[in-house]
């Protein structure tokens, strides 16, 4: 089999000729692998991270369930902003950092928050404040030599080429949270009703999206319906009113469609299995983490749930995946096998996303192991 049909094959309920293979490496271990800066691949896409990522997927030889790492978007949805520029406010050795604004009668707006693009690792978005930065910067400049790419079904029909045979390609529509700060927490304990309009306004558009994806040329493979750390930030009792409801239209309407859906949710999770397993149409969850960054028990949670939805899990992205040697991959990886392999439904992965430094040894060893230990 293909990794595209080993993973449709795992997916449908079917089982493959081993146990698919795919280990989170969304974003550092792409980057890394092209010896550049990342701040050539996330500011200047050269290339830009998806493509990055499927030329990872092809080094290491494993089945990509590529899971919304191309930001495929709509103009005709409002979806593209035609009013932001980015502009470049402070380049140093080690970071390059950058401002967006919006012009209106020759003045500029700008944005509270500023993306610091850094070396060595992915861009994070903070408040200009708190980086000492003025709101307003004193000077800047446009970014300049940008590769441009297509937006819309031409990116999706593009990363689709790109991945081919290799595996997935996942599209966005949904969300299982909508509180992420403490902010939205405390304004959401005074007075929730805010953030239940909110989920019903965004419910419209995540099912608007939903269908123009479905009627395009060249569908999604899969639809991704989830959040980081979905009880992180929210409680179960929040999740249920403001997250659940959203995963169950759109999984519905994905069993409708006839396409799968999947959730990925870093953090504690065993509690998210057991709802979307018994209360949705999910068709697929990851990445299960175990203690201490998560509370899954694999074996528990395949011998509860494992006829309703597919598992993807759950190697130590840490204590394994970096920190560890060859023979204790292997030997994870055949644990994790034995404890939910059988009758098919699962797929062999990491814990939220390997570390930059995860020696590819590693990663080999991995993919091997499902290849050989992971026949039916």
């Amino acid at each position: 089999m293909t990794s595209r049909q080993r993973l449709q094959t795992v997916l449908s309920g079917g089982i493959p000729d081993c146990v698919p293979v795919a280990p989170d490496t969304s974003n550092m271990i792409p980057a890394r692998l092209t010896g550049k800066p990342f701040w050539e691949l996330y500011l200047y896409n050269d290339p830009p991270i998806w493509k990055a990522y499927i030329d990872c997927v092809k080094y290491f030889g494993f089945d990509s369930l590529m899971d919304g790492y191309c930001q495929i978007q709509f103009d005709e949805l409002g979806e593209i902003d035609h009013e932001s520029e980015e502009y470049i406010i402070s380049t140093q050795p080690d970071r390059i950092i950058t401002q967006k604004a919006k012009q209106a009668n020759g003045k500029y707006f700008w944005d509270k928050n500023v993306t610091v693009y850094h070396k060595g690792d992915p861009p994070s978005v903070v408040l200009a404040h708190k980086m000492k930065l003025p709101d307003v910067p004193d000077r800047w400049e446009k970014v300049e030599d940008r590769h441009e790419y297509p937006h819309g079904e031409k990116l999706l029909e593009l990363a689709k080429n790109e991945l081919s045979d290799h595996g997935l390609v996942g599209v966005g529509c949904g969300t299982t949270m909508l509180l992420f700060t403490e902010e939205d927490i405390i304004e959401y304990y005074d007075d929730p009703t805010p953030f239940i309009k909110k989920r019903d306004n965004i419910l419209q558009q995540y099912i608007k999206r939903l269908d123009k994806l479905m009627s395009l040329d060249h569908n999604p493979d899969f639809i991704c319906t989830g959040s980081s750390g979905t009880l992180v930030t929210q409680t179960p009792a929040i999740f249920r009113e403001l997250g659940l409801p959203i995963a169950k239209k759109v999984t519905a309407l994905c069993k409708e469609y006839n396409i799968p859906s999947h959730v990925h949710s870093c953090g504690p999770e065993a509690e998210l299995v057991k709802i979307m397993a018994e209360e949705t149409d999910l068709t697929v969850i990851d990445p299960l983490e175990t203690p201490p960054m998560g509370d899954c028990d694999l074996a528990k949670l395949k011998r509860l749930y494992g006829d309703k939805i597919v598992l993807k899990g759950n190697l130590h992205t840490t204590n394994v995946m970096l920190r560890g040697s060859v023979q204790d991959v292997i030997d994870a990886s055949k644990r994790a096998i034995d404890d939910a392999a059988e009758g098919g439904r699962f797929i062999l992965s990491t814990g939220d996303q390997c570390g930059r430094d995860t020696p590819d040894e590693n990663i080999f060893a991995m993919v091997e192991t499902a290849r050989s230990y992971g026949k039916y």
